[in-house]
């Protein structure tokens, strides 16, 4: 995620799991938990199942700005069930079935509750299915984050839901740790774009004043990164010359921005993909829509700027951000350093390499302000109450800074090509990058790290 605020020397930026984390506490017998078990967000998510895939078929009405949505999620169960939760807030549940035959359910705040009628035996597949209908209601002012979730626009849907406002618009196990693959049938009135994340499958089709875009999304995905946004877009595609396709859209506001946001969004995965290795999916992207958001997200594939034609920086920035976050995702939300610290880093090396300020003076005048409140929030533990805190990014960037120093820069770079590609389409922690670093450096690194990610001070010059 990119926030809207001003960076010091470069420009501004934000941007399989078994059913539990952490050891969350296991529900009742073979009732499944209704939480993943992150003690920073202890009612996200739920325990019992590993999700494998979601297929979503919605429409939605721009005018009436009703959502009407049949939600398919297979999954995988990690213990005997007899019950087991979704994540889903407000909206209205008509009917779910298990494996084709109708569940008892019932609702208690943002949990959705499905009793089947038979017991799923662990390590059975099964397919629920919910159909459901209302208008979606964003979660606002949740941990100082303002407004995120199902956003209705005059013209359609600005959809963003770091870090849990997948539940606005569908029925999920609404955590980071569980990934899952996606395939969404969006129908929207004639005119109107629907845009999701992965490649269309497919012309879209329209009938009876109505267009359904098919999206699928074939690698495995957080729950806060899916988007349906809609509106009236301007499109287009190709791909970057190293191959990648790229898929760019802009509100009519933005007009004038199309061309350079499709040309910046290849250079710039193009240059990360020799940077952090291989880019992992199968396009590339970006959005523009006119809702003046204030931040921009890292939207799987296709990155949204809410509000505001990006600088090659905030692109820079959310690009990195395919690698650090979407294909290598966080297991807890306190390690959220892993995905911020390493997207402003990028910015960094993006000034770099477009001959603005260097990684090391940019590191420098961070360093050089000794009263910055960033010295008293540790960034390896990412709080609940200020998730986003600038500290998380711009601290976050300068421990991989003095990383880079301590070890070289030859290991440096070869250990972020490793990390992508070790746990790449999976998730990971802060422990195993630590422990990845001391294996390829040879050194003791827990000084260093403590040091940067979790004492409260500013922490020794770095030589």
């Amino acid at each position: 995620m990119s926030l809207a605020l001003p960076l010091a020397g470069v420009s501004a930026a934000c941007s399989a799991s078994e059913g539990a984390v952490g050891g969350a506490a296991p529900g009742s017998g073979t009732q499944g938990a209704s939480g993943i078990g992150d003690p920073d967000f202890p009612e996200d998510g739920n325990g019992g199942y590993d999700v494998e895939h979601y297929g979503l078929k919605l429409s939605y009405d721009p005018g009436s700005r009703r959502l009407s949505g049949s939600a398919t999620v297979r999954a995988r169960a990690v213990q005997d069930l007899t019950a087991f939760d979704l994540d889903l807030h407000g909206l209205t549940v008509s009917q779910v079935t298990v494996d084709g035959a109708a569940a008892r359910f019932g609702r208690r705040d943002d949990e959705l509750t499905i009793s089947p009628v038979a017991r799923i035996a662990k390590n059975a597949r099964f397919d629920v299915t919910v159909d459901y209908a209302g208008v979606p209601d964003p979660i606002r002012n949740y941990a100082n984050l303002g407004t995120y979730g199902f956003i209705a626009t005059p013209d359609g849907s600005f959809v963003t839901c770091e870090p849990n406002g997948a539940k606005t618009w569908f029925p999920s196990n609404d955590h980071p740790s569980d990934k899952a693959t996606y395939a969404f049938e969006i129908t929207v009135p004639a005119g109107v774009t629907a845009i999701a994340n992965g490649e269309l499958a497919g012309t879209p089709v329209t009938s009876d004043g109505r267009t359904t875009f098919v999206w699928r999304e074939r690698h495995p995905m957080a729950s806060y990164l899916a988007t349906m946004t809609t509106g009236r877009f301007e499109t287009r595609t190709g791909e970057s010359a190293a191959g990648t396709p790229i898929y760019a859209a802009v509100d009519p506001a933005f007009h004038g921005s199309l061309d350079t946001l499709y040309t910046k969004t290849g250079q710039i995965t193009d240059y990360w993909s020799t940077v952090f290795g291989p880019y992992p999916f199968s396009s590339t992207g970006a959005v523009v829509d006119d809702y003046a958001a204030g931040y921009a997200l890292e939207n799987q594939t296709k990155p949204i700027y809410g509000g505001f034609a990006p600088d090659s920086g905030v692109m820079a920035h959310e690009l990195a951000h395919q690698w650090f976050g979407d294909s290598v995702s966080i297991t807890r939300w306190k390690d959220l350093w892993l995905n911020e610290g390493f997207a402003t880093y990028a910015e960094w090396l993006w000034s770099e390499h477009e001959g603005g300020s260097t990684a090391d003076t940019v590191f420098r005048n961070y360093y050089a302000k000794t009263a910055d409140s960033m010295w008293s929030y540790p960034p390896g533990r990412a709080q609940r109450a200020d998730l986003f805190n600038g500290s998380v990014y711009t601290r976050g960037a300068m421990t991989l800074h003095a990383l880079r120093r301590e070890i070289g820069d030859a290991t440096f770079f070869a250990l972020i090509k490793k990390w992508t590609a070790s746990h790449q389409y999976g998730n990971a922690t802060t422990e195993q990058f630590v422990g990845l670093a001391e294996q390829m450096s040879g050194k003791d690194l827990s000084g260093l790290f403590d040091a940067w990610l979790f004492q409260p001070r500013r922490p020794a010059a770095v030589a």
